[in-house]
This record gives structure tokens, sequence and C-alpha cells, in this order.
């Protein structure tokens, strides 16, 4: 009986693993505005190591 079924069951696994995905994602995306700033402050941190091998060379 699982052979006659093994595309169905397939595809609801596959289903199944998306929307679990998905979920998963929405539950755990952080806000833009924080992102903004942890990309703002990791580009500010590079050009405070750059400035600081300029200064040593």
């Amino acid at each position: 009986m699982l052979a006659k079924y093994w595309k169905k069951i397939g595809m609801l696994i596959l289903i199944i693993a998306c929307v679990f995905n998905i979920m998963n994602k929405l539950v755990h995306k952080l806000s833009l505005n924080s992102e903004m700033l942890s990309s703002a402050q990791y580009i500010y941190e590079q050009q405070q190591e750059e400035n600081n091998e300029n200064k040593t060379n």
C-alpha cells in the first residue's frame, strides 16, 4: 500500500517541511532596524581596522 501512495506521502512531507521552515524564519526574523545597526557597526569596525593598519605602516 505504501508503494502505491509514495508520491503523495513524499509531497505531504515536503509541504510540511516547507511550512515549518517558513514559520521558523518568520518567528526568528530580525527587525530591519537591528539589522541596519549591526551592518553599520560592522562597517565602522572594518574602517577602524583599516585606519589602524595604515597608521602602523
